[in-house]
């Protein structure tokens, strides 16, 4: 462990000032003192977030749902509006990490998580990602686990999050506040892939502080849920996992709503999954047809080639379950 500063910000103005600053913001902690006691991360400067009031879960005026940046996973996953509106983001949350991590750990920081790309975190590996331009080991390494969507030559990782996916097919919209002042950034926008800067993670300016994130009002009725594959039922990273909503009206689909997660550098949107599905009447051969667009543009590596397989029939599986046809 590295020496570093402690601040405890007192309002929202305080904790951007210090932002600004060059300081790290903490609240759970369930990450980043993860990555600190491994030497992955060397922050200079903590600044203590977690008693400000961005603890709240509210239905916005149009009837969609913000959720405050400091909520953590336990609450969001069991809050009535949560669970009733959303079922796909209280899903999700259960199906990731532990309770006692759950208990502590944030839907800001959660958002914000690093890979867990083995390399990433053994700091005698090249990584891109922890030191730029030194390279990238799990192109030749052993890469199972890595991603097989919006890949580059310099970063494979995957995002780990859950809530992400579902954020992602949802087309939640983060909240900002820096130096600046307050903006919205489109979740799609916000988490990005690697190119040939594998070290830029977030779309996210010098001292700016997550508030919220906002998910739109959908149309009703809508059904939602996500589905996680992985190597056990304990706690572990997503295979590959399908967040998927649907609202169907007059036996019709109306609107899709369909995102991957475990095989992208970032939480994967389905689009031509989506367009598959609008206007078809909700059928067994209707979700075989849309889950082979599933892995379209993938490129796998030599120990992950089952992947895109399994990514379609992961997403064949929720859409069955989610549009009620077995």
């Amino acid at each position: 462990m590295f020496p570093f500063s402690y601040t405890r910000a007192s309002d929202t103005r305080e904790a951007v000032n210090a932002g600004r600053r060059g300081g790290r913001y903490i609240a759970g902690g369930t990450t980043l003192v993860d990555l600190m006691r491994e030497t992955v991360e060397r922050p200079e400067s903590l600044v203590d977030i977690s008693g400000l009031p961005l603890d709240e879960v509210t239905v916005t005026e149009r009837g969609g749902l913000r959720i405050g940046a400091l909520v953590t996973m336990s609450e969001a996953a069991a809050h009535p509006k949560v669970r009733t509106l959303y079922p796909v983001i209280s899903e999700s949350l259960e199906l990731s990490a532990s309770a006692q991590l759950r208990n502590m750990a944030t839907i800001g920081g959660n958002i914000m998580q690093r890979t867990r790309c083995t390399y990433f975190r053994d700091v005698t590996a090249d990584c891109n990602k922890r030191e730029p331009g030194s390279g990238c080991a799990a192109l030749k390494g052993h890469n199972r686990t890595h991603a097989i969507l919006g890949t580059s030559d310099a970063c494979v990782a995957t995002h780990p999050s859950d809530v992400a996916v579902a954020f992602a097919a949802l087309e939640a919209t983060v909240h900002l506040l820096g130096p600046d002042g307050e903006r919205r950034a489109p979740f799609a926008d916000f988490l990005l892939r690697p190119g040939n800067t594998p070290s830029r993670e977030q779309a996210i300016r010098k001292g700016e502080l997550i508030t919220a994130v906002e998910i739109p009002a959908l149309p009703r009725p809508l059904k939602s849920g996500y589905l996680k594959v992985r190597d056990r039922q304990s706690y572990e990273f997503a295979l590959t996992s399908a967040a998927v909503a649907l609202h169907v009206r007059g036996g019709v689909i109306r609107e899709a709503k369909v995102a991957a997660g475990g095989v992208g550098t970032v939480p994967w949107k389905l689009p031509a999954v989506e367009r598959h599905l609008v206007g078809q009447r909700p059928s067994a051969a209707l979700w075989a047809a849309a889950a082979e667009k599933a892995a379209d543009g993938a490129r796998p590596l030599h120990h992950n080639r089952f992947k895109p397989e399994l990514l379609k029939r992961t997403v064949e599986r929720q859409l069955r379950v989610v549009g009620g046809t077995k």
